[in-house]
């Protein structure tokens, strides 16, 4: 529906994926086939130039090739006869050795695979983006207090920078399996009918080699045409990433709602309003990145139960992969570049944040004054001493501070400063900052370091 697509996804991505960059895909590997077969003694060296000069998209009848793919079973098919057609008519020599020993599957897998790379590209300087803001996020609220939520419910204190580097080491975590699986994954598919490459004889491997380092891909030690671990890698890879990004819009959406208040997305011209409610401020980014979340994993799936082909060239599985893979690319990409737009202006209210510390009155310092009293009378007992004081604190309407002291068991062991301490939010964040360090050093850490240690 391309009313939505501003909404949803990135141009940029999109424009990869359009009806133009899916035939140039092929024809650049129809073009490099041509190359690497004549420098290799296949074809004859004045081929190559009058095949490459028609290997345009902008040449072809898409209407015809959209007829002729129904019939076919698949558009290389038909794109290889348009393009034979077009050779001809300048140069019928040449035209006889248009897509010489390939088969469909080459064109369209070695098609996709371009297509993947350029995409990798965007995704990871969205990503880069991103990860960067994060960062410097990081740095500037390493000490602004916010109250930890478990169960949706407030639990303990900690900082707003731990919150911002737990998304920042899940998605350099991304950064590092998406560098993985390009490695793995984007690769030259090129066999022939049955893998076998047999058309060209005893010229096969050398050809491969060949049309591998005209396109820029590494030459795989097979052919992969029934086996589609690699593209059902990309697409747990994106998957993943999706998943993420959902439970950072997740978290930016709960912690802008109204009784909460601590971050907002940015305001401005028709961004986030209500078509009836003048005072709505809506969390669009979230959305889009919950969104994306909730659709791609069945994109997924699809490509999973695809994995299952017959003998030496699959039905049903391959063609189920041919709309569902650039769907994943560009609906989380296109999430991550909305992302990548909107984190830098998230607007965060640290005062909102230590206000929201005391909506409980104390109860975020339950656990720092059972964990005190439990080596002086058993973390049983102070447990269950805390919890009844919790308990009667609610009931009515007083602060923890307020009714410990009521209990002899507790002034025993803990004097008012001791008391003051436990309820200051500050003294009770464990390691945070030691954590905030790990992730930012993590990060800092230079690119062929972090390969290094990921082998």
């Amino acid at each position: 529906m391309p009313l939505l697509d501003s909404l949803f996804r990135s141009k940029e991505i999109d424009e990869l994926f359009s009806e133009a960059a899916c035939l140039q895909g092929m024809l650049d590997f129809e073009a490099a086939l041509a190359g690497a077969e004549a420098r290799t003694g296949v074809i004859p060296l004045a081929a190559p130039p009058a095949i490459a000069a028609k290997c345009q998209a902008e040449l072809f009848d898409k209407e015809a090739l959209q007829s002729a793919a129904a019939l076919s079973g698949n558009l290389a098919i038909p794109l290889i006869k348009q393009l034979t057609t077009l050779v001809a008519k300048d140069d019928k020599d040449a035209a006889r050795y248009v897509h010489w020993g390939a088969t469909s599957q080459d064109a369209i897998d070695t098609g996709r695979v371009l297509q993947l790379r350029q995409a990798f590209e965007i995704i990871t300087a969205d990503l880069d983006r991103v990860t960067d803001t994060l960062a410097r996020l990081t740095e500037k609220h390493r000490a602004t207090l916010i109250a930890g939520r478990t169960w949706m419910q407030q639990a303990l204190p900690t900082t707003f920078g731990l919150k911002l580097a737990g998304w920042l080491d899940a998605l350099d975590r991304h950064h590092e399996r998406i560098r993985e699986t390009q490695k793995r994954c984007l690769v030259l598919q090129f066999g022939g009918a049955v893998g076998t490459l047999a058309s060209l004889h005893t010229k096969g491997l050398d050809v491969a080699q060949a049309l591998a380092d005209d396109l820029g891909l590494p030459l795989p030690d097979l052919p992969w045409h029934a086996h589609r671990d690699r593209v059902a890698e990309i697409a747990t890879t994106l998957g993943l990433l999706a998943g993420t990004l959902g439970k950072i819009g997740c978290d930016i959406s709960l912690l802008m709602q109204t009784e909460v208040a601590e971050v907002s997305e940015p305001s401005g011209a028709g961004r986030g309003g209500s078509s009836t409610m003048p005072h709505k401020h809506n969390p669009v980014t979230s959305a889009v990145l919950l969104a994306a979340a909730m659709r791609v994993p069945s994109l997924v799936s699809t490509m999973l139960s695809g994995m299952v082909l017959q003998h030496e060239r699959g039905l049903g599985g391959w063609h189920a992969e041919w709309e569902t893979l650039p769907e994943i690319l560009q609906l989380t990409g296109g999430a991550l570049h909305h992302l990548s737009e909107m984190l830098p202006n998230l607007k965060i209210d640290t005062q909102k944040m230590r206000d929201n510390l005391e909506l409980t009155r104390g109860l975020l310092s339950a656990e720092a004054v059972a964990m005190t009293l439990g080596p002086e009378i058993g973390r049983l007992a102070a447990h269950q001493l805390v919890e009844a004081a919790s308990h009667r604190a609610i009931a009515e309407g007083k602060h923890l501070r307020e009714i410990l002291p009521e209990n002899p068991e507790v002034t025993k062991h803990l004097d008012a400063a001791q008391m003051d301490k436990l309820f200051d939010p500050q003294e009770y964040l464990g390691v945070a900052e030691r954590l905030i360090n790990r992730a930012l050093a993590s990060h800092r850490a230079p690119t062929s370091k972090k390969e290094k240690e990921s082998e």
